[in-house]
């Protein structure tokens, strides 16, 4: 239990980013309702992942975390889960194949629907109301109506999240992730794309080996392994009025977790000395995320590790590292020594998408392929120059077929932006292009294990 914590500790701290909302006895209600729901997730489940990321923070794994930049009520529909979670599927099967290791899988979904804003307000003409925070705040449409913050509307979100996570409970163990369908798994639109037929090919040679089993008696039908799969939700903990109500304390070992998601993460402008975020963090036994940008300072960042993980956990902290594609090999390797040093042990994971954001000659705000993919390569070659594990990938995608990053194999212009730009926030990754990344991760995990036999010998 961390010392001098209680689930209303934050509330004495300064807290950014956090809705104002007008109407107090509405915001008492809906929390109250909140902390008398079921808990989304249980601390069992949070165990296992904090379990399997010590394994990662070893080097023995790999995290792969993925999902919408936020979710949307609007866009809520079953084949919009089943796509996510399917190019999740393809692209932790191209990295367990090639890396030989097990791979997390760990969705950006079934609560990611708070977003901090640069500005409290938004002006457009000569009209100026509060910014959209996320849905399960406000309404995107620039109207006075839409734009109040609702506290109710964190009770539309718990249903969302609650009905999210029983279907991909279900994908995830009622047969869909079945290594046998791995053939299956492949969109429709991914027909045009190059990365599809090299799917193929692993998804044949992953087809040869079951065949290969199966003749020697081991049967799919009777390994788990095989045809179930373990997934993970996770989601930025933003809103601390809506992850205080799901905060729950655990009937087997007394310790408090946050049953929104099974891994909360503080992002980069929440994350300061005295934090209200930080301070609600530390308390709870989920593993948990931190955001570190050119921003951070190598003494900022063990003190904040000090703070979440004083007893240096493995497994319980994951640094994503968000520098964009031309800093990231002058700025990360300084908060790599210094944690190196210290020895905490966390997993190193890497965000390519916040740091690479541009406006588009069409006036879109895109993020080109180019760059996240040269974030990555600059990535894993700090960490193959420091002796460190590169363990991770943190990117905004979705199994649509949207137009919302340029270039790619299956080149995005900036003219074609405008063709399937669905986003309610930031430029996602479609399927295809996050197919072609995973093929590029699997290469560099390649790098990486063929390095380790190296020094070995």
């Amino acid at each position: 239990m961390a010392q001098n914590w209680t689930v209303e500790s934050w509330k004495t701290c300064e807290a950014r980013h956090l809705p104002q909302y007008e109407d107090a006895a509405t915001l008492s209600e809906a929390e109250a309702t909140l902390t008398s729901f079921p808990p989304l997730v249980f601390a069992g489940e949070a165990r296992e992942l904090k379990a399997q990321l010590a394994e990662v923070s070893a080097g023995r794994g790999f995290l792969l975390q993925g999902g919408d930049c936020a979710e949307s009520f609007a866009e809520f529909h079953p084949n919009n889960i089943r796509d996510t979670f399917r190019v999740l599927l393809q692209m932790a099967v191209v990295l367990t194949f090639a890396s030989k290791q097990p791979v997390i899988k760990l969705g950006r979904m079934a609560g990611q629907f708070a977003k901090p804003r640069s500005a409290p307000t938004e002006t457009q003409g000569s009209t100026t109301l509060p910014s959209y925070l996320g849905d399960i705040v406000n309404g995107i449409d620039f109207a006075e109506g839409s734009r109040t913050n609702d506290p109710m509307r964190m009770i539309r979100a718990y249903s969302q999240s609650a009905a999210t996570l029983n279907l991909l409970r279900a994908f995830a163990s009622g047969g869909y992730a079945n290594l046998r369908q791995v053939h299956q798994w492949t969109l429709d639109f991914m027909g045009r794309s190059p990365w599809a037929d090299k799917f193929k090919d692993v998804a044949d040679r992953i087809g040869e080996s079951l065949d290969f089993m199966q003749a020697c008696g081991i049967d799919p039908s009777t390994v788990p392994q095989l045809k179930t799969t373990n997934f993970y939700t996770s989601h930025e903990a933003l809103l601390l009025p809506y992850e205080q109500a799901l905060t729950r304390q655990d009937s087997l070992t007394g310790d408090w977790y946050d049953t929104s998601a099974h891994f909360l993460w503080v992002g980069d402008r929440t994350r300061f000395d005295g934090s209200a975020h930080i301070e609600f963090l530390r308390g709870l036994g989920n593993p948990l995320g931190m955001k570190c940008g050119p921003s951070l300072e190598p003494d900022a960042l063990l003190r904040l590790l000090d703070t979440l993980n004083p007893g240096r956990e493995p497994g319980r902290i994951t640094l994503i590292s968000r520098f964009g594609h031309d800093k990231v090999e002058a700025g990360l390797p300084r908060l790599v020594r210094a944690v190196k040093r210290e020895g905490h042990p966390v997993v190193w994971s890497c965000d390519p998408m916040h740091g690479n954001v541009v406006k588009s000659e069409s006036g879109y705000k895109t993020r080109p392929f180019d760059r996240i993919l040269n974030e990555v390569r600059g990535f894993f070659a700090v960490h193959r120059a420091e002796g460190t594990h590169a363990g991770g990938i943190h990117i905004e995608m979705t199994g649509q077929d949207v137009t919302e990053c340029v270039g790619g194999a299956v080149a995005i212009t900036d003219e074609a932006l405008a063709d399937r730009y669905h986003t309610h926030c930031d430029p996602r990754l479609n399927a295809a292009q996050s197919l072609e990344l995973a093929f590029l991760l699997a290469e560099m995990l390649n790098l990486e294990a063929n390095g380790r036999q190296k020094n070995a010998a």
